[in-house]
């Protein structure tokens, strides 16, 4: 088994959130071996709790205080929730309350805890939970535990979608028009990594640009998918202030793109090899509850600088080449100029790591070891 980075907080109830298939239900029954468990998956433990939420009042009532209960996709039954807050403040008893969604939980008159469980997120693998860590399969196949691992992950993510579509969005009603949603989510491939222009992406998709807002807000609660904004610190320079999106996993974005067998050198490989960055350094920032917020930067004259971290900490240009050029250093120069005491980074396949005119250049690998040994940011 890997070992998961993300540390469950042991003295709290928690929220653990996290897009399916993560890995949450095999770490936690690999972690807690004696916590009392309930799965809202299976059908008849489902129905009996809708039917009566009491039942968990009534099933812990003899729990031993400070019990650990996990309840697995808890946004089935948002209506326990009274009864888990009951728990916490009478019998003292520990919840990790699992959910691929927050969506439900989001909703009105819904109990939220009053601040008695913290809200965690677990993402796919990262970089420093798979022995013998391959680049390459990790940019064509995403890092979804079961997709990482396998030669061919292409039936396993046709389906991951396909259960995507039937479980998180048909089931829950999420969307009047499931046709127009899965159109959707293939438009919303094509802009991953991109500025996102709500008006263009409604006119490809034939609705309107608040329908558009209102699927980027379902992407986002259901964990697939989240934005990253613009950094807009007043400068010399003007900025663009659109987000960029990203969908949370880039195996999941080959899939609906049609990409697959990524080589070296070409386009499409660059553009994974990027997401794949940043989708790491997003699971790092939450891992290690690092206050520094992730950004991007881009000139309306078109020079951009895909990550920022903090408020001009460090600046990270992402290429995919395997022989860093002047050219490639543009970005970086030009937020210098900005903000001289920004930290000037670019990540690359370039196997010669070192320093010049301030710029440290990193082959990947590296820059992944001491992202996780904290010496990034």
């Amino acid at each position: 088994m890997n070992e998961r980075v993300l540390q469950i907080i042991d003295d709290e109830s928690v929220f653990l959130f996290g897009a399916r298939q993560t890995g949450k239900t095999t770490m936690l029954m690999n972690r807690f071996p004696d916590a009392i468990y309930f799965d809202l998956l299976q059908t008849d433990v489902l129905n009996r709790f809708r039917q009566r939420p009491a039942l968990l009042r009534e099933t812990l009532k003899t729990a031993a205080e400070d019990q650990l209960v996990i309840i697995d996709e808890i946004q089935q039954v948002p209506e326990l929730l009274n009864e888990i807050h009951w728990l916490i403040t009478n019998q003292n008893l520990r919840f990790i309350l699992c959910g691929s969604s927050a969506r439900k939980l989001k909703r009105q008159g819904v109990n939220t805890l009053g601040g008695r469980a913290v809200p965690q997120y677990l993402f796919p693998f990262v970089s420093c939970e798979v022995p013998d860590f391959d680049i390459d399969r990790a940019v064509n196949n995403g890092m979804m535990p079961r997709h990482y691992l396998k030669d061919n992950p292409a039936s396993l993510l046709k389906a991951y979608v396909g259960i995507y579509l039937r479980e998180e969005i048909q089931a829950e009603s999420l969307v009047r028009n499931l046709a127009g949603f899965s159109r959707f989510l293939e438009i919303a491939a094509m802009t991953d990594g991109e500025m996102v222009n709500y008006l263009n992406i409604a006119s490809d998709c034939g609705v309107s640009a608040n329908t558009v807002k209102e699927y980027f807000q379902i992407l986002a609660d259901t964990l697939v998918g989240y934005m990253i904004p613009a950094y807009t610190r007043k400068a010399k320079r003007k900025v663009v202030q659109a987000p960029r999106f990203y969908l949370f996993d880039v195996g999941v974005t080959n899939y609906l793109l049609g990409r697959s067998h990524l080589q070296r050198g070409t386009v499409e490989y660059g553009h994974a090899f990027e997401h794949l960055v940043v989708q790491e350094v997003v699971a790092y920032l939450s891992y290690t509850d690092n206050p520094n917020k992730l950004s991007y930067w881009r000139t309306y004259t078109q020079i951009e600088v895909d990550m920022i971290l903090g408020d001009a900490k460090v600046a990270i240009e992402i290429k995919s080449t395997e022989e860093v050029l002047p050219k490639h250093l543009k970005g970086l120069k030009a937020f210098a100029d900005e903000y001289p005491e920004c930290r000037l980074m670019i990540v690359s396949l370039d196997r010669f790591n070192r320093i010049v005119d301030g710029i440290e250049h990193l082959h990947v690998n590296d820059f992944f070891r001491k992202l996780w040994a904290h010496e990034i940011i």
